[in-house]
């Protein structure tokens, strides 16, 4: 026998039994729970979220308006592709990473709580699912493409329960107010909320 071969066989029993756990937590959580864990480790709320100056400048989290997008009341950015350009700059955001500018014009963080007005509340969950497959807006096959820097790509190979229950988890927010801008591209006339 190997020296130390009791201690070696207990760390394998408590790795298994560790990795046991582990799996029965997943196989356990609900689709809201599972979705919840999914956009907090997928990165959603570093542009979805409005941030709000923490302690020593450091950007935290609105958790009043979690999810729910460039804020309505911050004025839309002034940049411009060309602007960015002369600067040798590929892209830029505002203090509450919530617009970004780059090539493709200036993007706004869309309203992700299910309020009827203004977020998600008429989308369906196939609809959701179609977006993040194809990259379009709203899942319409005509759609605009969804812009940068929404990773949509990152999600098109999720499995169908992971969008689900990332779903679920959107629709079981509190609904938040808050139009948020149309994108403005480049070469286009900046547009107002909600036309």
């Amino acid at each position: 026998m190997f020296p130390n071969s009791g201690f070696v066989l207990f760390v394998a029993v408590v790795a298994t039994l560790a990795a046991s756990c582990s799996k029965q937590e997943a196989v356990e959580q609900s689709p809201v729970e599972r979705g919840k864990y999914l956009v907090v480790v997928g990165g959603c709320h570093d542009c979805h979220t409005p941030k709000i100056q923490g302690p020593e400048g450091t950007p935290t989290l609105d958790t009043s308006r979690l999810l729910a997008g460039h804020p309505a009341d911050l004025p839309a950015p002034s940049w411009s592709p060309s602007d960015l350009a002369q600067k040798n700059i590929g892209a830029a955001t505002n203090p509450s990473l919530t617009a970004w500018a780059g090539p493709w014009g200036v993007s706004f963080a869309i309203n992700l709580t299910p309020d009827k007005e203004t977020g998600i509340q008429e989308w369906s969950e196939e609809l959701f699912i179609r977006m993040a497959r194809t990259g379009k807006h709203q899942g319409q096959p005509n759609g605009r493409n969804i812009l940068p820097p929404m990773p949509w790509f990152n999600m098109k190979d999720m499995p169908d329960a992971d969008l689900k229950a990332i779903w679920a988890y959107l629709r079981s927010l509190p609904p938040v107010k808050n139009q948020v801008p149309l994108p403005q591209l480049p070469g286009a006339p900046a547009s107002s909320p909600g036309s």
